[in-house]
């Protein structure tokens, strides 16, 4: 991968070439390489000690440059300086300072005197003639140089030579190195005191070429780590911090950068192993598995596990006992248990009355809801759903589950269990016990009560049996036709419940959510409008509601849409979607064909637009419909979606129309010339069998 990588064995010692010199190999790891290094960085010898300034007789000055090899000088290494009253400095690249350096001092000029260098872990400490200074990590380049501060004391010089090498790091529990000061008396090439002495060992970091794990990842020719090996990227503050090492993942063993590392079968070394001993060990690809064997017991894992445990008698008589104990123990627990039975269910319900909204449900009406609404016990619910039996299941939605259930008195319901309660969801909860309290109205789902002493919430309601009229028009599997008077009928239901929200009641409720999924049918197809968890009261000096979009997508008014302001008008454009979907047969919105005609209401708009109501009608309506019939409640749905609320009829108007219509179709007089009143005359389409009378606005059949 290098030529810096290449190692030369001479008489079967290694030896590493780099900077020109042949270096011994000490030892190689997965990060480092330990080398002898016996060269100085720096040898200065001055003149004689009672000249001032001392004079420099010899200076000799070499350095340590790995930059063009994939090699750095480790920070566990020292820049080691020996001698009396001198100053060494370490210089990086260009002559860049790096390190303060440190200075060597003599307290005596002894001859017989011995140096010693600090060995604790820093290697900061004074020492006697020496002092070290560390090495950056990533250092690639270092020289050093020696400078005489004994005259600036103005004191003679005690020995004249000084010496600076690099040597690895030492730990407080090796020995301290040591010198006699006879050697700074001794004039000598760079190397030959060092050589003289000892052997300094240096630690060289290590890498693989200049790129990161993920650059180096692209050339897979030249990448280095092989089967389940880890790539492993450089720390370091350097330019030296590019490149990357390999590693065996856990569980492997092996070089990393030849064939790859081979899993470890921890099971054939009891030390490795983390299976008990008396367990199974059955090795597999970077793990194990421990087992206990038959007669034992446990999870077969050592240290944090269970270990095999034999399954004898004594552990028998031990758990007779123990059984024994704790049933002593769990007697006195249900006596204790039955005294504080009742308190603790009072507060239980308690608690859960007020987190389930009990509170804000009382404080949401001045004429006591909670009082209308009958409370139920969990216990009733329970039984009548026999224990919120899976079977019992009549639909899931986005808040909840709804159970088919039957009351004590044979009363047949749905229970509707909410989701885990969020504020949000709290606040839907609430409101729709309060708006269906104060709502009684054939085409309206009757609340008969709720409980809130559960973890969550529970509604109960009247059952409709026969799914929604979004599964009726859309089910394709279904062999019930939907004949067009079903859908007039449908229709007019709907609208009248809706007419009896925004007319006829004290305070006004607008729904919010008016679609055909919210629209449940009972028996003989009868219409129930469901969902007020988003709907609202208004104050009958109120025009409309500043709230947050809330409502289904394909059903929202535009206008509210831009504005955020709700007002009855909306309710009527969401029933037109409605009344499309009746005459179409088909979704709001439909994913699988182009974007721009994805919207029905667009498609609708435009067909009306073009005099072509036909190309988007039902095959049922066109089969058993009457043509008067269905253009004139397409006209209606017109009108109803108009993009201007303002333009809009009112659902008192609509309902009223629908009536007409739906009586006229009745009695079998559809064909007779009635006027119907309509609330605007902007639209001059006029399809056939209607017209249109500017003056009077009557809409005539």
């Amino acid at each position: 991968m290098d030529p810096s990588f290449n190692i030369i064995c001479k008489k079967s010692t290694p030896y590493l070439n780099i900077t020109g010199k042949m270096l011994e190999i000490v030892e190689i790891r997965p990060t480092q390489i330990r080398v002898k290094y016996p060269y100085m960085l720096a040898a200065t010898c001055y003149s004689k000690t009672e000249d001032y300034p001392h004079k420099v007789i010899r200076d000799n000055y070499s350095s340590v440059d790995l930059m063009d090899t994939q090699y750095a000088i480790s920070d566990q290494n020292w820049l080691t300086a020996v001698g009396c009253d001198d100053i060494v400095a370490a210089f990086g690249q260009n002559n860049e300072i790096f390190a303060g350096g440190c200075v060597t001092y003599c307290p005596t000029k002894d001859p017989h005197g011995h140096g010693l260098c600090p060995n604790d872990e820093n290697g900061y400490s004074a020492g006697n003639g020496c002092c070290r200074t560390s090495i950056p990590k990533g250092t690639m380049f270092l020289a050093t140089q020696l400078s005489d501060i004994g005259g600036k004391w103005l004191r003679n010089k005690f020995f004249p030579c000084s010496y600076a090498f690099v040597e690895e790091t030492r730990t407080s529990k090796q020995s301290a190195f040591s010198y006699p000061f006879s050697d700074l008396n001794k004039s000598k090439n760079i190397n030959e005191w060092v050589l003289s002495t000892q052997q300094p060992v240096v630690r060289l970091d290590w890498r693989v070429g200049t790129q990161n794990c993920h650059e180096a990842r692209r050339n897979s020719s030249t990448y280095a780590c092989k089967a389940n090996a880890d790539c492993v990227n450089l720390e370091s503050n350097s330019d030296w911090a590019q490149g990357y090492l390999c590693s065996c993942k856990k569980g492997f063993h092996g070089n990393p950068y030849q064939n790859g590392c081979q899993d470890i079968n921890e099971c054939d070394n009891i030390e490795l192993s983390p299976c008990d001993s008396n367990a199974i060990c059955t090795n597999t690809i970077g793990s194990v598995n421990c087992s206990c064997p038959k007669g034992y017991a446990g999870d077969g894992w050592k240290n944090d596990g269970k270990g095999c445990i034999p399954s004898n008698m004594i552990h028998v008589f031990i758990g007779v006992g123990s059984g024994i104990g704790f049933l002593l123990f769990l007697s006195m627990c249900i006596l204790v248990h039955i005294l504080l039975r009742k308190r603790r269910n009072k507060r239980r319900k308690e608690k859960f009355f007020k987190r389930n909204g009990g509170l804000l449900l009382q404080q949401q009406t001045n004429e006591g809801t909670i009082q209308k609404t009958k409370l139920f016990s969990s216990e009733e619910l329970e039984k009548a759903t026999d224990n919120f039996n899976e079977s019992r299941i009549l639909g899931q939605g986005g808040q909840g589950t709804v159970y088919k259930g039957m009351l004590s008195d044979g009363k047949i319901v749905a229970i509707k269990k909410s989701k885990l309660l969020n504020m949000d969801h709290l606040e839907q909860f609430i409101n729709e016990v309060v708006i269906l309290s104060h709502v009684n109205h054939k085409s309206v789902v009757k609340l008969w009560g709720c409980c809130l002493e559960t973890d969550v919430p529970l509604l109960v309601y009247e059952l409709v049996p026969n799914g929604t009229l979004f599964d009726l028009i859309q089910d394709p599997n279904t062999e019930f036709q939907v004949s067009w008077n079903m859908r007039l009928k449908i229709a007019t239901d709907i609208a009248g419940a809706l007419a009896y929200l925004h007319s006829a009641l004290s305070i006004p409720i607008y729904h919010r959510d008016v679609k055909s999924s919210n629209i449940l049918l009972g028996e003989k197809y009868t219409v129930k409008l469901s969902d007020f968890g988003i709907s609202r009261s208004v104050g009958t000096d109120q025009t409309h509601l500043t709230t947050l979009v809330k409502g289904t997508f394909g059903y929202f008014d535009p206008e509210y849409f831009q504005s955020s302001q709700f007002t009855e008008k909306s309710d009527v454009y969401s029933f037109g979607v409605v009344l499309v979907e009746l005459l179409t047969g088909q979704r709001p919105i439909s994913l699988d064909i182009r974007e721009e005609e994805r919207s029905l209401v667009m498609r609708f708009l435009e067909c009306m637009e073009e005099n072509n109501l036909y190309k988007i009608l039902d095959d049922q309506v066109l089969k058993h419909g009457n043509e008067v019939e269905f253009t004139a409640v397409a006209w209606l749905a017109q009108r109803c979606l108009n993009l201007k609320g303002r333009m809009r009829p009112t659902m008192k108007e609509v309902a009223r129309e629908l009536e007409s219509l739906h009586m006229f179709v009745e009695d079998g007089e559809v064909c007779e010339a009635k006027p119907i009143i309509i609330s605007d005359n902007e639209y001059a389409w006029t399809p056939s069998g209607i017209s249109v009378e500017s003056s009077s606005s009557l809409l005539t059949f």
